[in-house]
This record gives C-alpha cells, sequence and structure tokens, in this order.
C-alpha cells in the first residue's frame, strides 16, 4: 500500500543539502507516498517528506542519486513534548491551511517525520481533540470560497 522512498534532487540534481550554519553537516531529501486514514475514516494517499540528516561524508558515502528507490519507510512521530527545545515551534502539527494549532487537552501536538530502513516501524501519532474549533475554520474557509466571485475568462480563441 505504501510506496517505496524515494530520494529527491534539487533542480540541479544535487541530492545532498549542505547545511549553512556548518559546512560539515547536511541533509538528503526522501520521499513517500502513504496510505493513510483520516479523522472521518477515509483513506488518502498522502505524500510524506523527512530529512535524512547526518554528516557530508558520511551522507556522501552512502552514493545517494535523485530518483533512487530505498527499502523503509518514513515515519511520523507525534507528541506533546517539543523535539527541538530551542525552536519548539517549529514541529508544531497544524491541520491544513487553517493556520490551527492541533492540540490534546489544551497543549499543542508536535509533529515530525524520519526515515527508517525498518519498514515495520510504527508511527506515533497523537489524537487531537480541539475538532470543534477545526471543523469551524474549516466551514469558515469553505463559506468564504464559495462567497469569491467566480473569475470567467471571455476571450475566444481561434
Amino acid at each position: 500500500m505504501n510506496s517505496k522512498v524515494f530520494v529527491q534532487a534539487d533542480e540541479t540534481g544535487a541530492v545532498i543539502n549542505v547545511s549553512e550554519n556548518n559546512p560539515e553537516f547536511g541533509y538528503v531529501r526522501v520521499q513517500q507516498t502513504r496510505t493513510m486514514i483520516d479523522d472521518n475514516g477515509f483513506v488518502r494517499r498522502r505524500e510524506i517528506s523527512a530529512l535524512m540528516p547526518g554528516s557530508v561524508e558520511d551522507l556522501k558515502a552512502l552514493n545517494l542519486y535523485g530518483g533512487q528507490a530505498l527499502d523503509g519507510k518514513i515515519v511520523i512521530e507525534e507528541s506533546l513534548n517539543p523535539f527541538n527545545k530551542k525552536n519548539p515551534e517549529r514541529d508544531l502539527k497544524v491541520a491544513g491551511e487553517t493556520g490551527i494549532v492541533c492540540t490534546l487537552g489544551g497543549l499543542p501536538i508536535y509533529r515530525r517525520t524520519k526515515f527508517s530502513f525498518n519498514e515495520s516501524t510504527p508511527d506515533t501519532t497523537v489524537d487531537h481533540d480541539n475538532v470543534d474549533q477545526l471543523r469551524a475554520a474549516y466551514a469558515a474557509q469553505q463559506s468564504n470560497a464559495a462567497l469569491q466571485p467566480a473569475e470567467e475568462d471571455f476571450t475566444i480563441e481561434q
């Protein structure tokens, strides 16, 4: 049901992204299409990505190339504790385009993704409880979209 994990290259074909803060370290971006079930039990295919950080030397030794398929899985980790103590906002779980942070008991949920060579590594998720707030935000977005005038193109092609 899930695709292989694929190495992502940038527009120049490079797969190793060197850190701006320390050129000895970098990361490789990987992506996978996963079959997921949403809060309403609806099956959806989603592309998720993760970064594989490491020393540039170790990343080069992997001999990875753009489009390369890797055995493994992108694992989702959610927690009520921030993963990054210096910048906890970086990993906040935000509901779609609403900008609303998912919470449990008023506490924010943090989310990150990691690559694992072990395909059986389980996801660790935290179910949010601010469902009514999110539904109201989605309803407002739908209402605003319905009020927008339709753009029509009146040009005639010959």
